[in-house]
């Protein structure tokens, strides 16, 4: 109960005492706080009249105190005492000035239900002569809204509106100074870009430079390897480690006839595609070959004329053990156009040729590097000076012909283009075609520089001498092979060791008339026996049946060392007896 004495509104010595407005948790009377008090003393002061007796005030209080404790006889709502709200109001005002929330704490004691509803206005009675002026309501103190997440780095102004610069982890600095920041770091990140752009550039400068070094490099390696220049892989290297095995080579035969004195000259041209060189080998008038056919011993030149291309062929091939492919001949006419075609030549020349005529200048000069057209050409081909060998008039044919396969295109339709418009016919089997593609291969060899002319070697009668078959023949013309092709007869080689030429004949006519091919191999020093060479296993029983056509005995059949050019070799000692 509330021992508090009633309030009398007309009681002037009335001292107005603290209103309790509730309890706390601990049992506590809470009183109105005396701010309010003294205003509500205030506005009581400063009513310009007092109040008139209101019939129903009495009935009102009574009112009132059913419904709670905190009546105010001015009809003012007041809000309940709480001991926590201004704690509260403090805690929030300092949790949002550091920028974070941690949550309102509920009050000790609920106070709610003790708010007193505000009291309705009562209209005066009408018969008052004036209304009484009631005191302005003051309005209670707002409750404290609940506190909303604070954004991290966010900052709020203070409840009065100023902001304070201990709610700032930072003072914000002139327009002024941020432009400057801003320039210097526009400028900063313009120089660090142009640093960036420099390195990158200076980057792909060197890597285009590695690359242009790596592609001379390569490609002049790839030249010297080419050219044969490269130490360890040079073409005469490469020649002397593949000579012992099996090599490919085609070779056609240049058969030159001289319309003005019908003289000829005879030259293999050598394609060896493995050891990639190009060789002309000139075989001299003088060359003892066998006739195909009837196996009649000659000279190269009288097979030319007698037994024509075909016939010189298969006696070239059957003495060298070569396979020539087609024969080609070359009248002076042809040749001194062909000359023409290719746009005169440059060759070295070792011997002045005259004119026709004498004191007109010379057709050839001596010299190096001389330019020869057709008609010069061909002069300097077919001279032989007073008391010259044949082999020095070979080897001006040899140069002309290598002058005209340097000029001549290396591109097979561009070589056959040549060739078809010299209009010349050419012997079966050779076609326009065939020679074309040989000559542009040996073209190809001859512009690098990989090709010689060279004189096949032959004794004063003609025949091969050892210098001939194990250089020439062996190495440039096909070496070991020499072997038959399976059907084909077996070729004999006959060396005259007797003294006696009559025995060279007499031992042609029985290897003939036995079915075998005979070879000229020229004669020897006297021997007193004779005696019969195989040099592979497989022709053992076949060189015992060449002794015994021959009248030797078997016993003088022996394992050894047979001619490039012949399967079985024959020296005719003392012992043999000619028919």
């Amino acid at each position: 109960m509330n021992d508090q004495q009633p309030y009398d509104p007309y009681d002037p010595y009335y001292t107005q005492q603290p209103q309790i407005v509730g309890y706390d948790e601990y049992g506590q009377p809470v009183y109105q706080q005396q701010q309010h008090q003294q205003h509500q003393q205030q506005g009581q002061q400063q009513q310009p009249q007092a109040p008139q007796y209101d019939p129903y005030a009495q009935q009102q209080q009574q009112a009132q105190q059913q419904q709670g404790y905190g009546y105010d006889p001015y009809g003012q709502q007041q809000a309940p005492y709480d001991p926590y709200a201004q704690q509260q109001q403090q805690h929030q005002q300092q949790q949002q000035g550091y920028g974070y929330d941690t949550g309102q704490q509920p009050a000790a004691v609920d106070t709610s239900q003790w708010n007193i509803p505000q009291q309705q206005q009562q209209q005066p009675p009408q018969h008052q002569s004036a209304p009484v002026e009631e005191p302005a309501p003051v309005a209670p103190p707002a409750p404290a809204p609940a506190p909303e997440p604070a954004v991290p780095g966010q900052r709020r102004s203070a409840p009065d509106g100023d902001y304070k610069t201990d709610q700032f982890s930072f003072i914000e600095e002139p327009d002024a100074d941020s432009e400057d920041v801003i320039d210097w770091l526009k400028f900063t990140e313009s120089r660090s870009e142009r640093r960036e752009e420099a390195r990158r550039r200076g980057r792909s400068r060197v890597v285009a430079l590695v690359v242009v070094m790596a592609l001379v490099v390569v490609g002049g390696v790839g030249y010297l390897w080419y050219a044969g220049k490269l130490p360890g892989f040079s073409a005469d290297e490469e020649k002397q480690n593949t000579a012992t095995g099996p090599q490919k080579r085609d070779v056609i035969m240049v058969n030159l006839h001289n319309t003005k004195d019908k003289a000829t000259s005879t030259a293999l041209l050598v394609n060896n595609s493995t050891t990639k060189q190009g060789t002309t080998v000139l075989l001299p008038n003088s060359l003892l070959v066998a006739d195909s056919e009837t196996g009649a011993t000659g000279t190269l030149a009288k097979s030319v004329s007698d037994s024509g291309s075909q016939g010189t062929r298969e006696s070239v091939d059957t003495l060298l053990g070569t396979k020539i492919s087609g024969t080609w001949r070359l009248d002076t006419p042809y040749l001194e156009n062909l000359v023409e075609l290719v746009g005169n030549i440059d060759i070295t020349t070792n011997a002045e040729v005259p004119a026709a005529k004498k004191g007109e200048d010379p057709l050839v000069t001596k010299g190096e590097e001389q330019t020869l057209n057709g008609q010069a050409a061909v002069a300097y081909a077919t001279y032989l000076g007073p008391d010259e060998s044949e082999a020095k008039q070979l080897e001006r044919f040899g140069a002309v012909m290598q002058g005209v396969l340097r000029k001549i295109s290396e591109d097979p339709k561009g070589a056959t283009i040549t060739v078809e418009t010299l209009a010349q016919i050419l012997e079966p089997p050779m076609t326009e075609q065939d020679l074309g593609a040989a000559l542009a291969k040996l073209a190809a060899h001859a512009k690098v520089g990989d090709y010689k002319t060279t004189v096949l070697p032959v004794g004063e009668d003609g025949s091969l001498g050892e210098q001939a078959t194990q250089t020439v023949v062996k190495d440039i013309l096909g070496g070991t092979v020499s072997a038959p092709e399976e059907g084909a007869a077996l070729r004999v080689g006959v060396k005259n060791a007797t003294g006696d030429k009559a025995d060279t004949e007499a031992a042609r006519v029985s290897i003939i008339n036995g079915g075998y091919t005979f070879v000229d191999g020229g004669t020897a020093d006297q021997a007193a026996s004779s005696q019969v060479t195989y040099g592979d296993e497989k022709n053992k029983a076949q060189a015992e049946e060449v002794a015994k056509t021959l009248g030797l005995a078997v016993d003088a059949v022996k394992k050894g060392k047979a001619p490039p050019n012949a399967d079985v070799l024959v020296t005719l000692g003392g012992d043999y007896e000619g028919s």
